[in-house]
């Protein structure tokens, strides 16, 4: 199961537990990390979902794991308070032993230097090559590829067209987006992916926090379920569709979709969209169907019919991969 990525990250499988706000708990990382994938940290949940300061979360994952952990960075300046406080996560990241950074929304130059002067390594989430090639500019180590068929912020192009878009660009390329099973992992990897990250998929497991009806709609949702809403953060984010995303719709207002394209008004807009959506969110995924507002996934629910541990997740995963390989030699 080695490939580059594994080479980079110092990992046993090719498996990323994707950074997810607000489903990435501490007991969920660690699990993902101790089984041999890697958990990856996503700060504003450790600290202001799950209640646990940084280092005392990193910590905490500590005495579960030794294995390698990664750590999330979003570098979007949306303001000088912020970035702020994400470079001292990162300097606390990095005092605790964190090598593998995942950066995203923004210039990663500042994350690479601090990284790579202690030896680590930085991939950064891209939907299109256009944004590749910038993030490589400020040299970046690997490619987190974002396709349509991820939860989150999705991107346009299926998982083979990322790739034949970006593999001639000599890094590593980690597959995001619609892997749930097994079969599909081991498909992404044949493909030629270094690795593939998944959130989703780990969302339905034991330690993952998120309420059991949030769990319960990802094992009983089908793909043709997952939409895309423009409500959380002004662009399309991909959710399950609730009867109560068919009652509002998912499309922002005439006044709101203005402001978004309006150069002096468009960060405002996005700020009104992301504190809106930060509390939403939290809701939905901790109180359950009483406020079943948005429950973000990805089209990967259609390969997800139960509720199991995040280390048996890792460990099927690997087998489906090894036979793969085991078939591919015959």
């Amino acid at each position: 199961m080695e490939t580059a990525f594994t080479k980079h990250v110092g990992i046993e499988v090719p498996l990323i537990c994707g950074a997810m706000y607000p489903c990435s708990n501490p007991e969920l990382i660690a699990a993902v990390s101790e089984a041999g994938g890697i958990g990856v940290i996503q700060p504003i949940s450790m600290r202001f979902v799950h209640g646990h300061d940084l280092r005392e979360g990193i910590r905490l994952m500590r005495r579960t794991t030794d294995k390698p952990l990664g750590f999330n960075a979003i570098v979007e300046k949306s303001s000088d308070v912020y970035l702020e406080r994400m470079k001292r996560w990162v300097d606390i990241a990095l005092e605790e032993g964190v090598r593998f950074f995942v950066t995203a929304l923004g210039n990663p130059d500042w994350v690479v230097e601090k990284v790579h002067a202690v030896g680590g390594v930085v991939y950064h989430d891209v939907t299109e090559r256009k944004w590749a090639e910038k993030a490589l500019e400020h040299g970046v180590d690997g490619l987190i590829c974002v396709n349509g068929r991820a939860g989150g912020h999705a991107g346009e192009r299926t998982p083979r067209e990322l790739l034949e878009s970006l593999g001639d660009l000599g890094v590593p390329l980690i597959c995001a987006g619609g892997v749930g099973d097994p079969e599909t992992f081991a498909a992404m990897i044949e493909m030629g992916y270094a690795g593939v990250q998944m959130g989703t998929r780990f969302i339905a497991t034991r330690e993952c926090n998120a309420h059991a009806d949030y769990k319960r709609a990802i094992v009983e949702a089908k793909a043709r379920d997952i939409v895309l809403t423009e409500k959380i953060s002004g662009v399309p984010v991909a959710v399950i569709e609730t009867e109560y995303i068919r009652k509002i719709g998912t499309k922002a207002n005439f006044v709101m979709r203005r402001a978004l394209r309006h150069p002096k008004l468009k960060h405002y807009a996005r700020m009104y969209y992301t504190m809106k959506s930060i509390w939403q969110l939290k809701q939905a995924s901790t109180k359950g169907m009483t406020y079943k507002d948005y429950w973000q996934a990805g089209k990967s629910v259609e390969g997800i019919d139960e509720i199991e541990p995040a280390g048996e997740v890792v460990r099927r995963f690997a087998r489906a991969l090894e036979a793969s390989a085991a078939t591919a030699a015959e």
